[in-house]
């Protein structure tokens, strides 16, 4: 095919189809307990340098209890997919993150991100590559498929593309202009869901993002859940299973796991702890002193927990139920 512009943006995560595929090939299929802790799932799993994601955006069911053990452990140097919100900017705050696929890290009602301007500016972030909310979800799509990218109208004619990583072609039946997106595979993705059974097999209430996309373009996944249920709950209604036990590596429990996110049907979000960390982020002092009392000062998510109060936790279920 002829390419007739190409974005300026960086290629963070080279693209290896073959090499994913012959990955996913000598991954284990047996039916094995892979319940951990957080604090076992990112030590056996996560290592510096490597490109890692989250998945779903703004504060809808973040992997927080995931992230905040990647923060305690300080594993750094990480490129990362950045479509998250208040993960992302724990790990910035942090100064864990050296490349960014960025589609939008802001504080929503609260405006842009301190820490990603503080780490940008400062030349902490080395380097930025642009893309849409549906091309990043997408560029996982073409991981999962196998294929080496996938050829969509969203960007054309944006200055999203300009900054981005994808090429502008001929389109050989057409000969008209398409846009590809090429295939993005994480070395880790982490995904917090409503439940899972104790092999991996999971379950999303509500909205699913792009979780069946990004669970199949992962190398190695780990997933948190509100609860962990037995197999026959799962099995009882096997349409329900999002992602399937083979892709997953780590299974760990992890109540109120999105705090201070939300979870469709379980908890809202906790407005007072936002606002806090809004407030705290926009000094590089205060944010470490947050990063101290919330994560560095705790040694688990239990803890953590411990330190918001459960009364203050039921409350943002409606006082009705309590784990």
């Amino acid at each position: 095919m002829n390419v007739i512009r190409s974005g300026k943006g960086p290629l963070l995560q080279p693209v290896d189809i073959q090499a994913f595929r012959e990955w996913n090939r000598q991954k284990n299929k047996a039916l094995i307990d892979k319940r951990m802790s957080e604090a076992e799932a990112v030590r056996r799993f996560i290592r510096e340098g490597m490109y890692i994601g989250t998945e779903l955006y703004g504060t809808v069911r973040c992997p927080m209890s995931l992230v905040n053990e990647i923060v305690r452990q300080g594993i750094g140097n990480l490129r990362v997919a950045g479509q998250g919100v208040l993960e992302l900017d724990m790990l910035l705050a942090a100064g864990l993150v050296k490349a960014l696929d960025i589609t939008y890290i802001g504080l929503e009602v609260y405006g842009v991100s301190n820490c990603l301007r503080r780490e940008v500016e400062s030349g902490r972030v080395e380097s930025c590559a642009e893309w849409s909310n549906a091309a990043i979800a997408w560029r996982f799509k073409a991981a999962a498929m196998g294929v080496p990218f996938l050829p969509v109208r969203s960007m054309l004619g944006t200055d999203t593309f300009e900054y981005s990583a994808a090429k502008v072609v001929r389109c050989p039946f057409t000969d008209e202009p398409i846009c590809l997106l090429p295939a993005l595979v994480l070395d880790v993705g982490l995904i917090h869901v409503h439940r899972a059974d104790r092999f991996g097999n999971a379950e999303i209430d509500g909205i699913s993002g792009f979780a069946a996309e990004m669970a199949r373009a992962s190398k190695t996944l780990i997933i948190s859940a509100e609860q962990i249920v037995g197999e026959e709950v799962i099995r009882s209604r096997p349409d329900r299973t999002i992602i399937p036990y083979y892709l997953v590596d780590a299974v760990v429990e992890a109540p109120y796991g999105s705090h201070p996110g939300e979870m469709c049907y379980l908890y809202r979000r906790d407005e007072a702890q936002i606002k806090e960390w809004v407030q705290a982020s926009q000094d590089p002092i205060t944010t470490q002193a947050y990063l101290e009392k919330y994560i560095y000062s705790v040694k688990d998510h239990a803890e953590y927990l411990q330190k918001i109060g459960l009364e203050r936790l039921n409350a943002l279920r409606g006082g009705s139920h309590a784990y």
